[in-house]
């Protein structure tokens, strides 16, 4: 059975539009590539897809730009101008951006100040003002952001040395000799603040409490409710 005819009208599926276009372009190179290597043609084509994507292909023999200058030479028609003057006009609107920029600068550090008016150098002030209080929002935005930082590094750092603490206390509680003495709240007494000499591992306090007034001024010292 041969072929059916196809309609020549746009592809309304776009994923059957977009199979199409892929099968159609590598026929189409497959020719271009048999005309180059048959009839030592010089063949160049450029194909864009409705997504903007680009395709090419070149005889081996030459290069775009050697086939668009002989394009231009026998037709007469110069492909650069227009975008040449698009470049241009591109630098030109550039130039005027960097110099107003430059002179801005100038301005803002004192310079060149002689042809403004009283209105100008207003502006200047109010364009002053507001550039230092942005320069001055983002560096407390900087410090507050970095303090919180430091806050969180702080925090982490002192669960992490609790969290050793524990660990030391619980090994302390597993070795022997374990010592018994009473603490005096007193931050002079010199024998509650020895209450860990004599080698001791780790110290069971025991601490006078408000509702036993009969234990208090009793001055038990570092070595007198020590248990062997």
């Amino acid at each position: 059975m041969g072929r059916g005819k196809i309609e020549i009208k746009k592809i309304e599926n776009s994923t059957n539009r977009q199979v199409t276009y892929s099968k159609r372009r590598t026929g189409i190179i497959k020719k271009a590539t048999e005309l180059t290597v048959l009839c030592d043609a010089e063949v160049s084509l450029l194909m864009f897809s409705s997504t903007g994507k680009l395709s090419e292909f070149c005889s081996p023999s030459t290069d775009t730009k050697k086939i668009f200058d002989r394009y231009q030479q026998l037709s007469g028609i110069n492909l650069w101008s227009a975008q040449y003057e698009k470049m241009q006009n591109t630098l030109n609107h550039l130039s005027e951006i960097n110099r107003n920029l430059r002179k801005e600068i100038s301005q803002r550090m004192g310079e060149e100040l002689d042809g403004l008016d009283i209105k100008d150098l207003r502006g200047l002030e109010q364009n002053l003002d507001e550039a230092l209080k942005l320069v001055r929002h983002r560096k407390y935005h900087v410090i507050n952001t970095q303090t919180e930082t430091y806050k969180k590094k702080v925090k982490n750092s002192e669960e992490a040395h609790k969290n050793l603490l524990r660990d030391l206390v619980n090994r302390e509680m597993k070795d022997e000799n374990p010592v018994y003495g009473y603490v005096d709240e007193d931050p002079s007494n010199y024998d509650g603040g020895l209450a860990l000499a004599n080698g001791a591992s780790h110290l069971y306090e025991f601490r006078v409490q408000p509702s036993q007034p009969n234990l208090h001024g009793m001055g038990y010292g570092s070595h007198d409710l020590r248990l062997a």
